[in-house]
């Protein structure tokens, strides 16, 4: 299964089931260029994700930092984390993402102990998985294996499945870390967070960056180093690349014209708005609708 519009709720939280029928827990292939933004955006779901580049390679941003993840190369992704993923070089990327409710991983016994200290740990937002280490190759493997036993389905294959989760989990935390808990790391994420949700809740209204800076208990100052650190973009910048985020679906819409969407997803000039967007996706807001018109 491809998933090509990742819906997310106004605090970038990930609105997206990751579950079969009977298990907390999704396995599906991504390919990045197919996504509607051509690329994975930021988001955040309870979730622990590993990924397993198929094709190509990806650039993935987990909070604050970015790394390059090649093929044959896995992610450990932990909960709460910010992240979002771009196609590098254009090499038409795919990958296997797995994501699995931290609860399912081990029994409740053994979570307390084996799994609640690690995704509450500040030091451990993600993990780079090698498959030329031993540990590194039975996680990979693992995630094929799931990823086969929910398409084939087999008899008693949700028990092959813990099976193999175990197996994941254990070879992650075998490698020694020194977990950390860093009070001010909590605060941070979370006011980020915060300012986030208002920008998504508002942004069809005039925002300013007093606004933003208040709505994560900020300075206006502070407010900026937040979004260029994590983000590396201005508030007032992101805000504008969101509203065209926004506008996609809406100039999709056979009835809507160019100037009714700019307004309704808050730029005050079609001349604006499109200029913003041509710069964005490098072609007109009109040209983009006609192109998804002929899609149809």
């Amino acid at each position: 299964m491809q998933i090509k519009n990742f819906m997310i709720d106004q605090s970038l939280k990930e609105l997206t089931q990751h579950r079969t029928v009977v298990l907390p827990i999704a396995c599906y292939e991504t390919k990045i260029n197919q996504n509607i933004h051509g690329y994975i955006p930021l988001h955040w779901h309870d979730e622990i994700q590993f990924v397993l580049i198929e094709k190509g390679e990806a650039i993935f941003q987990i909070n604050e930092e970015k790394l390059v993840v090649r093929e044959g190369e896995g992610l450990f992704i932990n909960s709460g984390c910010l992240h979002m993923a771009k196609e590098k070089n254009y090499s038409d990327c795919v990958y296997i993402c797995l994501n699995v409710s931290p609860h399912f991983v081990l029994t409740q016994e053994l979570y307390t102990t084996f799994v609640y200290p690690y995704i509450q740990a500040t030091n451990l937002p993600y993990l780079s998985i090698d498959p030329n280490k031993p540990w590194g190759k039975n996680i990979l493997d693992a995630i094929i294996k799931i990823n086969q036993l929910i398409h084939q389905k087999l008899p008693c294959y949700e028990i092959d499945i813990t099976v193999q989760l175990t197996l994941i989990w254990r070879n992650l935390i075998i490698n020694g870390f020194q977990l950390e808990y860093e009070q001010t790391e909590m605060v941070k994420s979370h006011r980020m967070k915060q300012m986030l949700n208002w920008i998504h809740l508002h942004y069809a209204e005039k925002i300013m960056l007093d606004d933003i800076a208040r709505a994560g208990q900020l300075s206006r100052s502070e407010c900026c180093r937040y979004f260029k650190r994590i983000l590396k973009k201005t508030p007032l910048n992101y805000v504008t690349d969101y509203r065209i985020q926004k506008s996609l679906s809406l100039l999709k819409q056979a009835d809507s014209n160019v100037t009714e969407v700019a307004y309704q997803v808050g730029f005050n000039s079609t001349s604006y708005f499109i200029d913003k967007f041509r710069k964005s996706l490098n072609m007109t807001p009109l040209s983009y609708k006609k192109n998804k018109m002929d899609d149809c």
